[in-house]
C-alpha cells in the first residue's frame, strides 16, 4: 500500500465517521482560527500605524513642550517648564528654515463645537492652527477643495478645512465647500476637506477643524497657546546629528542655561511607530501562546479520537496484516489519517481567520488598516496542523502497528 492509497484510505475512514471527524476538525479549526486570526489582526493594526506615519518622512522630528508633571520625592519640588510660545516657535523657524522645512502647529481648542445651519458637532472637535508646511510634513492631504493660500496664512482670513468626521456630523448630501460654519463664535468659510486619516485612538485625526495659524491665534485671543514644531530635511543622512543641531538652536531660543536639562522634548516622528512595533512583537507572542493552548486541547481530543478509531478497527488491522501489510504501512496509514483531519480543520480555520482578523484590525484602527493576507501565518498554521497530526496520531498509530494479527482477527 503506497502513500496515495493510504491517503485515500484515510479519507474513506473519515467519510465513514463523518460526524466524529467534523467535530474533531472543528476543534482544530477553532485553534487555527484563534492563532492565525489574532496574528492577522495584529499585522493589520501594525499596517494602520505604518500608514499613519508613512507620510511623515524618515528625516523628521518633533519639538514639543516637556511634560510639566513630575513625581515629587523626598520633599523635591515639582519642576515645571514654560510652554513653547509663538515668539519662540517663529524664532526657531527663522533659524532653521534654510536647513530644512519647519512646520508650526497649535491646538486652539480640544473640545470645540462646530455649527452649520441647525446641526452641530459633539463637543470633542479639535481646532488646529497650522502653517504652510504642516500638511506636507504630517501626512495630511486635501481630498476636495484646496489648501490655504499664502494670503490667508498671512492675514488671518477666516477660512477652514474640515476632517471627514466633522463633515459627517454637519452635512448630509450637500457639499461643504463654500459653506460657512461657526466655531467658538467665529464664522469660518469651508475651502477644503481632508482625506480620511484614521487614528489608533478612535479617529481623532479626522475630528478636526483646521485653520491658518494666524487665524487660530485670533480665535484664541486672551489665551496663551503652546506650539508644536516639526522639522524635516530630505538631504540629511544622519538624522541624529541634525537633531542635535536643532536641539542646540532650540536651547538658544529658550535660553536654557549651560549644563541644565532641556526645557523641551525632541523626538523622531516615527518613534511612536517604532514603539508600537515592539509592542506588537509582544502581542504576537501572546497570540501565539493562546493559539497554542487551544491547539494543544485539540491535539489531545484528536489523540482520543484516534485511540477509539484504532480500537474499532482492530479486525481491519488484523486483515490488512494477514494480507501482507507491514507495521510501517499500518503506522503510516493512521498517521496520514490524523494529519488529514488536522489539515481539513486547519484549512477551515484559516478561511475563518483571515476575515475575522481583518475585521478586528479595522474595528480597532477605525477603518484605516490595510486588508492583510497573512501568507506567513497561513503557512505557519498549515505546518502546525501537520505537527499536531503527528503528535496526536503517533501513539495510536504505533499501537495499531504493533498489534498481533492473530489476536486482532479474533477481536469482536
Amino acid at each position: 500500500m503506497n502513500v496515495k492509497e493510504n491517503v485515500l484510505e484515510g479519507l474513506r475512514s473519515i467519510k465513514g465517521n463523518l460526524l466524529r471527524t467534523v467535530l474533531t476538525a472543528l476543534i482544530i479549526s477553532l485553534g487555527i482560527t484563534s492563532l492565525v486570526g489574532i496574528l492577522t489582526a495584529i499585522d493589520g493594526i501594525q499596517s494602520s500605524v505604518d500608514n499613519s506615519f508613512s507620510g511623515l518622512g524618515a528625516n523628521s522630528f518633533d519639538i514639543r513642550n516637556r511634560p510639566a508633571m513630575q513625581v515629587r520625592r523626598e520633599g523635591q519640588k515639582e519642576k515645571r517648564f514654560k510652554n513653547i510660545d509663538y515668539r519662540q516657535a517663529i524664532h526657531y523657524k527663522s533659524l532653521f528654515s534654510t536647513k530644512g522645512k519647519v512646520s508650526l502647529k497649535t491646538n486652539v481648542n480640544f473640545n470645540a463645537i462646530a455649527k452649520f445651519a441647525s446641526k452641530k458637532t459633539n463637543p470633542n472637535t479639535r481646532v488646529l492652527g497650522i502653517d504652510e508646511n504642516f500638511m506636507e510634513l504630517k501626512g495630511y492631504k486635501v481630498g476636495a477643495g484646496r489648501n490655504f493660500s499664502p494670503n490667508e496664512q498671512l492675514n488671518a482670513i477666516n477660512v477652514c478645512i474640515l476632517g471627514v468626521d466633522v463633515i459627517d456630523q454637519l452635512y448630509e448630501k450637500e457639499s461643504p465647500i463654500g459653506s460657512e460654519i461657526i466655531v467658538s463664535g467665529i464664522k469660518l468659510k469651508v475651502i477644503g476637506v481632508l482625506e480620511k486619516k484614521g487614528n489608533m485612538m478612535g479617529g481623532g485625526d479626522d475630528r478636526v477643524v483646521v485653520v491658518p495659524l494666524e487665524t487660530g491665534r485670533k480665535m484664541a485671543v486672551g489665551r496663551n497657546l503652546t506650539f508644536d514644531i516639526t522639522t524635516s530635511s530630505a538631504k540629511i543622512n544622519n538624522l541624529d546629528d541634525f537633531m542635535e543641531e536643532a536641539r542646540g538652536a532650540m536651547r538658544k531660543v529658550r535660553m536654557d542655561p549651560i549644563g541644565m536639562e532641556d526645557s523641551f522634548s525632541i523626538d523622531r516622528s516615527d518613534s511612536m511607530a517604532k514603539s508600537f512595533e515592539s509592542i506588537t512583537g509582544s502581542l504576537r507572542i501572546g497570540g501565539f501562546v493562546i493559539g497554542f493552548i487551544t491547539l494543544l486541547g485539540a491535539a489531545i481530543a484528536l489523540m482520543n479520537i484516534m485511540m477509539v478509531s484504532v480500537s474499532e478497527r482492530t479486525r481491519e488491522i488484523g486483515i490488512r496484516k494477514s494480507l501482507g501489510a507491514t507495521p510501517g504501512r499500518i503506522l503510516q496509514q493512521f498517521l496520514i489519517e490524523a494529519i488529514v483531519i488536522c489539515l481539513l480543520g486547519g484549512i477551515g480555520g484559516i478561511m475563518f481567520a483571515i476575515p475575522i482578523g481583518n475585521l478586528i484590525a479595522q474595528a480597532i484602527s477605525s477603518g484605516s488598516a490595510s486588508f492583510i493576507i497573512p501568507w506567513l501565518w497561513m503557512t505557519t498554521g498549515i505546518i502546525i496542523c501537520i505537527l499536531v497530526g503527528l503528535f496526536s496520531g503517533i501513539y495510536p498509530a504505533f499501537k495499531a502497528s504493533k498489534m498481533d494479527p492473530v489476536e486482532a482477527l479474533r477481536y469482536e
